[in-house]
Formats: structure tokens, sequence, C-alpha cells
């Protein structure tokens, strides 16, 4: 058995990197359709509301999923758990390139969103082992900016993978199914028996943690919060990340590859964002101030940005128009480490299940991608919609600044 107290003190940062091939793993296989949607509503013709079904469905079935890997993480050894989801979700993303249907493309999108709602509760359990509370926001946000480093290689993979054939699409969700696989290599080899076993020497004296209850937190005014702002930032941004390339293609008349290779350049943006949005903390606590009070202020200049789609849906398409999504990109996405290390301070024994709730309240707003699309249908414009769920951030900001406990963060990884 290994012992990982004798391990380099870089190793928990080589883990940190591994989950962030997790989530560019896991945003890979999500960003495929919206890369691909405009070919592939044209193929099944469907309308946007029936392309906001596709996002529906596969938000309620994330919840579903976080909800029950959340439990099974609490329960089983990570180590175990987090490889199944992975497993589960690549071959969903594989099956989708077969779909014949709009049917069968809403079981693949059904299936997918099941199996990747167990990355996000089995890798922040994984950083709550490793990480003390001060590196946890800097974990997080490695952990979160696979997703953007996934959402840039994805339209630039398919720029390559896509050709003049309607149906070349298909051989893109293979693809990057397949390459899912690649993962479970490294995890198994990196991560031994043991690892990730919650030390004894790290429970406080005098706490009994085995007998902690989930009504000891699940009504618990921070838990209330965290499912509020995860509701709201989770929204706003699925939204953003679901309708960009339409927006831009027919919002603004840019072309499928232009479209494809702004993708790109915005996810790059937001991986800056959510990387400055962890060291900006790390940068205040060692000047003096406290977890939250540095959190926060964090989350407030990241929602700031992300709201500059107030201004932006007046552009007509060019530079203005460019540079400020992307602002809004790193802003957007700016806010999750910080929210993930909110549910850090909540329960040590039920980490798993409070990732899980708060995975079921951030897609609990999901029918909103159908209503989204209706609205575009209905007025032909994208604009009034990328206005609003621009602000959602700065609504979650409000909500945390009014509700939080003003007492400090208990620091330590006995949180």
């Amino acid at each position: 058995m290994s012992d990982p107290s004798l391990r380099s003190p870089t190793w928990k940062w080589w883990i940190c990197g591994l989950l962030l091939f997790a989530s560019t793993i896991n945003y890979m296989d999500r960003q495929t359709l919206a890369n691909a949607s405009v070919r592939i509503t044209r193929e099944f013709s469907l309308n946007q509301e029936q392309y906001g079904n596709l996002e529906l469905v596969f938000g309620w079935a994330f919840a579903a999923g976080s909800l029950f890997f959340g439990w099974i993480a609490d329960r089983y050894p990570v180590r175990w758990v987090y490889p199944a989801a992975l497993l589960g979700w690549s071959l969903m993303g594989c099956a989708t390139g077969w779909s014949q249907s709009y049917s069968s493309l809403l079981a693949c999108r059904m299936l997918l969103g099941f199996f990747e709602g167990g990355h996000w509760p089995c890798a922040i359990i994984t950083t709550r082992l490793l990480l003390d509370a001060k590196d946890r926001s800097m974990g997080n946000s490695v952990l979160q900016s696979g997703t953007s480093i996934g959402a840039i290689l994805t339209p630039l993979l398919m720029r390559w993978i896509l050709t003049e054939e309607s149906g070349s699409w298909r051989a893109a969700f293979q693809w990057i199914g397949i390459g899912g696989l690649t993962w479970l290599i490294a995890w198994f080899a990196l991560v031994r028996p043991r690892d990730l076993d919650q030390p004894a020497t790290l429970v406080p004296a005098g706490k009994n943690y085995d007998r902690e209850k989930i009504t000891d937190w699940l009504f618990s005014r921070r838990m209330l919060v965290v499912i509020v702002v995860i509701a709201l930032i989770n929204t706003g941004w699925q939204i953003l990340r679901a309708w960009l390339p339409r927006f831009l293609q027919q919002g603004r008349g840019y072309g499928e590859g232009e479209a494809l290779y702004f993708n790109s350049l915005f996810y790059v943006a937001t991986d800056v964002g959510v990387i400055s949005a962890g060291a900006a903390t790390i940068w205040l606590y060692r000047r003096g101030w406290g977890i939250h009070g540095a959190r926060q202020t964090v989350f407030l200049g990241c929602a700031l940005l992300s709201a500059l789609t107030l201004a932006l849906v007046q552009f007509p398409r060019g530079p203005l128009l460019l540079g400020g999504l992307l602002c809004v990109g790193a802003g957007a996405l700016g806010v999750f480490p910080i929210y993930h290390a909110l549910t850090q301070d909540i329960s040590r024994r039920h980490q798993g299940m409070v990732s899980g709730i708060g995975g079921v309240a951030a897609w609990a707003l999901s029918p909103a991608q159908k209503y989204f699309g209706r609205l575009v249908d209905r007025t032909g414009s994208f604009d009034l919609g990328f206005a609003v769920i621009g602000c959602l951030p700065l609504l979650a900001f409000v909500v945390l600044w009014l509700f939080w406990p003003k007492e400090p963060a208990t620091g330590g990884k006995e949180c």
C-alpha cells in the first residue's frame, strides 16, 4: 500500500493536473454538440426550441448524475468511482456520432449528461482531500481550467475534421469519445490504492464526523446560499456556452470557420479567467485578507465582467463585440473556482453529497435553454437573452454578499 505522506510535495499538484485533464475531456465531449449545432439542426430539421431541448435533457440528466455519483463517492473509493463515470461519458460521446434520429440524439445527450454529472463530485472530493483551505481556490482553478482547455481544443479539432460532407460532424464525436479513454491509464498510474483515503490525523479532537448528519448542513444558511449561487451562475454559463456559436453565425453573420476559431479564442479567455481567479484569491490572502473576503472580492470582479453583455448586445459584428465577449467569458467562468471553494467549507464527511446537491441546483433551471430558444424563434434575435444571462453572476454575488454567514471560513484541512 502506498503512503501519501511519503510523496513529493508537488504530487498533489500533479493530481490536480490530472483533474484538469478530466475536465478537458469532459468539456470536449460536451462542446462537440455546440460547435456542430448548425449542421446537426440542419440535418435533423430542428428549430431553435428543439435544439434547446437537447441542452435541457443534458442538464436534467447531469443533475441526476451529480446526485447519484455524489452519494456513491461518499461511500466508495473515489479512485474507482471517478474512472467509472469517465468511462460512461466517453462511451456516450462515441454513441452520439451514430445517432440517426432526433430521439436517439436526445437519448445520447441524456446519458452523456448523467455520466458527466459524476465529474464534479469526484473531482471536488479529490481536491478537498489533497489541499488546505487556502490552496483550494487555486486547486479548483486548475481543475476548472480544464473545461476551458477542452473548449479551446474542440473547435480547432472540429475545424480539422469537418469537411463539406454534411455528416462529417459524426467523426468528431467518435474520436473525442475514444480519446477520453486514455485518461483511465494515467489515473491508475498516478493514483494508487489508499492515496485518497481521508487520514485519521486530519480529524480534529472532540469531533465525531462519523455521526455527522446530513441535516446538520443540508438546511444551513451556507448550503442554501450555495444552491442559489450555483443555479444562477451555471444557468448563465451554460446558455452562453451552448448558444455562442449560433449567436455568432446566425445572430451576427460570421461564417462557420470564423465562429470555430473565435470559439477557441473565447475559451483561452475563460482559462485566463479561472486561473486568474484562483491566483487573485491567494494574492489577497497573502496580503492579509480573510479567506472569504478574498473569495468574495474576486467573485465580484468576475461578475462585473460577465455583466458586460448588457452593452455588447448593442454592438454589430466587429472587434469591439469580439473583444467584449472575451471579457464576458473570463468573468462568467471565473466565478466557478470560488463557488467550488465555498462548497468545501460545508461538510467534510459528505463532500460528495454537497457537490451532488449543488449539481442538481446547477441544472435545475435547464428549461431556460428551451425558453431561450423559444425567445429566439419568436423575436429572431439572440440579443435580449444574452443581455439577461450575462447579469446572473452579478445577482449571485448579491445573494452571496447578503446571506453568507459573516464569520470567516474555517481554515485548514479540517473544514
